[in-house]
């Protein structure tokens, strides 16, 4: 069920790394109808546009006021103020906070997946209750006798997994990991995304965890029971596990207890091969892809079985170039999951689901 009209707030950083909140929401959500996005540097523009070339219909705003007045008149009213932007630390700006204030005075329910919760900022809070508005915010911390601690039960888990892990945080593992669900679900495949962030919530995964929200013991029994919650609710014949930094990013780990909490059958790894240094660390050069992969076979003792490219720093002629060389170098299939058709590895890992039920 779609939770209402939604205007995507990425003022000035929508084309940027920081707006990565953004992007995921303008390419695909099934929790809003997205109308429009703030970024005052791309007004009138179509947001698929800027972030990919590929115009989709959704209109930049130069503020939220113009965004408002326009869905006002046509009669299809926005109704959420989703927050887009995920700067280092979870920081709001004095510019953040003024916007906030205002989509809330306007009579908008605001959710955001920023470390800083809004609902804990009393004029926030106050201007949420006074204007009969609701404040959700995705990365807090559920209550401690909401959580659950790792059962072992995942062993019952008959669906077959695949780790979508990444050689580094922010290189677009969520994104590739829907287009595999799509893929299967196109085949009808019953297939489920396990989220492992706050913007796969915002985009409508129903099952899930926001890892950098939780208690560290309770961690892997939190990815466990969303495992266990979709197969006892689905059965799908595939879940795919969106990764979260990665294995040896120092500033945004994860890839370790994906890995041990969700025990996959594959893992697929995305990279970026002109990314010199990992994502928050400037002069901290990423380990060479061949080092991720062996680490990540030797904790999971499960293989990596393809890579999927993120074409960030190349041409669009060198894509192809850079997908063969590092085919070529690891011996996996090698594609770039907005450029290239991922039939090869949907096909490559459909027969070895078929493999393991024969066994």
């Amino acid at each position: 069920m779609i939770d209402g009209n939604a205007l995507v707030y990425c003022d000035e950083y929508f084309d940027t790394i920081w707006g990565k909140t953004a992007h995921g929401l303008v390419r695909f959500t099934e929790r809003y109808h997205v109308v429009g996005l703030v970024d005052s540097k791309h007004p009138g523009e179509d947001a698929g546009d800027v972030l990919e070339g590929k115009p989709n219909g959704i209109e930049i705003f130069a503020d939220i006021d113009s965004a408002v007045g326009r869905f006002r008149e046509s009669q299809t009213p926005i109704t959420h103020f989703v927050f887009g932007i995920a700067t280092d630390g979870g920081r709001l700006t004095e510019k953040m906070h003024a916007d906030v204030l205002h989509a809330l005075d306007l009579g908008l329910h605001v959710d955001c997946g920023m470390h800083f919760f809004l609902s804990d900022d009393p004029e926030f809070a106050r201007l949420a209750k006074k204007r009969g508005v609701q404040i959700r915010d995705i990365r807090k911390t559920p209550p401690r006798h909401e959580l659950h601690s790792y059962t072992g039960r995942i062993k019952e888990v008959e669906s077959f997994r695949i780790a979508m892990l990444g050689t580094d945080s922010s290189i677009g593992k969520r994104t590739i990991a829907w287009k595999f669900v799509e893929a299967f679900r196109k085949r009808g495949i019953a297939t489920e995304l396990i989220g492992t962030g706050q913007t796969a919530w915002l985009q409508g995964a129903r099952y899930g965890v926001r890892m950098d929200a939780l208690i560290n013991d309770f961690v892997a029994g939190e990815i466990e029971h969303a495992i266990l919650e979709a197969w006892d609710n689905e059965r799908p014949q595939v879940m795919v596990i969106e990764g979260q930094g990665s294995l040896m990013n120092p500033l945004y780990p994860g890839g370790f207890e994906i890995l041990a909490a969700s025990q996959p059958q594959v893992i697929i790894m995305q990279h970026a091969p002109r990314r010199k240094d990992y994502d928050g660390i400037p002069g901290t050069p990423v380990h060479p892809l061949e080092t991720q992969i062996r680490a990540v076979e030797l904790i999971s003792e499960k293989p990596v079985v393809a890579i999927t490219i993120n074409h960030e720093g190349m041409r669009p002629d060198e894509i192809d170039e850079q997908c063969a060389r590092v085919a070529q170098e690891t011996g996996l299939l090698a594609l770039d999951g907005l450029t290239h058709d991922l039939t090869p590895i949907v096909e490559m890992l459909l027969e070895r689901m078929n493999k393991r039920g024969e066994a």
